[in-house]
């Protein structure tokens, strides 16, 4: 009888201490693509880049003091997982550019080299995963093909 009872003990410490951590704990999930034509947003000419580097900063409010980093590699799909151990309700989080495998486009688009992400159970949001933005590079050259891909949108160079 005392070995059952030992058992369940140890089980409800066991769910408590996982409990406890998923509360705490956030999924950010987030993309890194390559801008093939350089026009500050995702085509279907954009090219998703993996071993791509991208970085969690978080700043407390207060004064801007870092306080939480985090690095992480894309897959070969360009898709990251960054696990956030704690809830980071004082601070604002940012996902950065860090760099790019590809030499052809690792200039950081202005404007989608960072995206802001909210880390705190406070805010109404039930899911523990969280995602960001994609964050872009811009190719050197664009694609020749990049003025039919734009006419799609509805967009021309002339």
């Amino acid at each position: 009888m005392p070995k059952i009872l030992l058992l369940l003990l140890a089980a409800f410490v066991a769910s408590a201490s996982a409990a406890h951590f998923a509360s705490d704990s956030f999924l950010l999930q987030g993309s890194v693509y390559c801008d093939t034509c350089r026009c500050g947003y995702e085509t279907s000419a954009s090219k998703y880049l993996a071993n791509a580097v991208v970085r969690l900063e978080c700043r407390a409010r207060a004064n801007s003091e870092l306080t939480y980093t985090k690095e992480a590699v894309t897959d070969s799909a360009g898709k990251y997982k960054i696990l956030v151990e704690s809830d980071r309700a004082d601070d604002f989080c940012d996902t950065v550019l860090v760099s790019s495998p590809d030499p052809e486009c690792s200039s950081p688009d202005a404007g989608r080299d960072r995206a802001r992400v909210i880390l705190t159970n406070n805010n109404g949001m039930n899911s523990r995963t969280r995602y960001a933005n994609a964050l872009g590079f811009v190719k050197r050259t664009p694609l020749a093909s990049c003025t039919q891909i734009l006419q799609q949108y509805q967009e021309s160079e002339e």
